[in-house]
C-alpha cells in the first residue's frame, strides 16, 4: 500500500507540474500555434492559408497545443518523479548512472523535436505544397496540422533516444558492443523500417528520421564501449573482498 501511495503522489506531482506550466502557456496559446505553423505558412503559395473545418477549432486547437507544449516543458520533472519512485530499489552505482541518463534523455528528446521543426518541416512542407496539382489550393486544417506535427515531434523525440537505449542494453548485460557491431546492417534496415512506421507515408520524412537513428546508434555504440555491464560491476566488490581476506 505504501508503494501505491508513493506512486499516486508521484503521478499527482507530475500532473500538477503540467497544469502549472499550462497556466503560464495558455494566455499565449495563439502565439505558440502561430510559431508552430510558421514552417507550413512560409511554404504555402501566396494567397493560401490555413483553415478550420470545425466551428470550435480556432478556439480549442491552440489550447491543445499549449497543453502539449506544457507536457514537453515539464518532461524533465516527470522523468525525475519516475526516477525518485524507482530510486530506493537501485544500487548505488545504478543511482549514479540514472542521473546522467535522465539528463541525456531529456536533452536528446528536445534535440529530436528541434531537429524536426528546423530541419525536417521546411523540407517536407515545401515538397508537399509544390506537388499540388494545378488548380488545387493547399489550405490545411489547423487540427489536422497539429496532429501531423505532434506525431512527427513524438517520432523524432523518441528516435533520438537511441543512444540511451543502446547504453542501457549494454549496461543490463542484454547485449555487448561487439554483438551490436555485427548486427549493424540489420539495424540500418530497421532504422528505415522505423522511419516508415513512425512517420507519414513520404520518402523525405522517413529518410530524415532513419538517417539520424542510424547515426545516433553509432554514437550509442561508441559510448556503450565505456560502460561496464551490471554483472561485472556486481562482481567487483566480491573480488575486492576476496583479495582483502587473502
Amino acid at each position: 500500500m505504501s508503494h501505491l501511495l508513493e506512486l499516486r503522489n508521484r503521478i499527482m506531482r507530475g500532473g500538477g507540474s503540467i497544469l502549472l506550466v499550462f497556466l503560464f502557456t495558455a494566455p499565449f496559446a495563439n502565439d505558440l500555434y502561430e510559431y508552430l505553423a510558421a514552417p507550413l505558412m512560409s511554404a504555402l503559395p501566396e494567397g493560401n492559408s490555413m483553415i478550420s473545418t470545425e466551428p470550435h477549432g480556432p478556439f480549442f486547437v491552440p489550447f491543445k497545443f499549449a497543453f502539449a507544449f506544457a507536457a514537453v516543458v515539464a518532461m524533465p520533472y516527470l522523468l525525475y518523479q519516475l526516477w525518485a519512485f524507482v530510486a530506493p530499489g537501485l544500487y548505488n552505482h545504478e543511482k549514479r548512472l540514472a542521473v546522467p541518463l535522465l539528463v541525456s534523455s531529456s536533452i536528446l528528446f528536445y534535440l529530436g523535436i528541434l531537429f524536426a521543426y528546423f530541419a525536417v518541416f521546411p523540407i517536407i512542407f515545401a515538397f508537399f505544397t509544390s506537388t499540388a496539382p494545378e488548380g488545387v489550393l493547399v489550405m490545411t486544417d489547423i487540427n489536422a496540422y497539429l496532429s501531423f506535427v505532434l506525431k512527427l515531434f513524438f517520432a523524432f523525440g523518441l528516435a533520438f533516444e537511441v543512444p540511451v537505449a543502446t547504453v542501457l542494453l549494454v549496461k543490463m548485460g542484454m547485449t555487448t558492443p561487439e554483438s551490436l557491431s555485427t548486427k549493424r546492417p540489420y539495424i540500418i534496415v530497421g532504422a528505415f523500417v522505423v522511419g516508415m512506421v513512425m512517420t507519414p507515408p513520404d520518402i523525405f520524412s522517413q529518410t530524415m528520421l532513419a538517417i539520424p537513428v542510424w547515426l545516433l546508434f553509432e554514437a550509442g555504440l561508441y559510448f556503450s564501449k565505456m560502460v561496464k555491464p551490471r554483472e561485472a560491476e556486481e562482481n567487483e566488490p566480491s573480488e575486492d573482498l576476496t583479495d582483502q581476506q587473502v
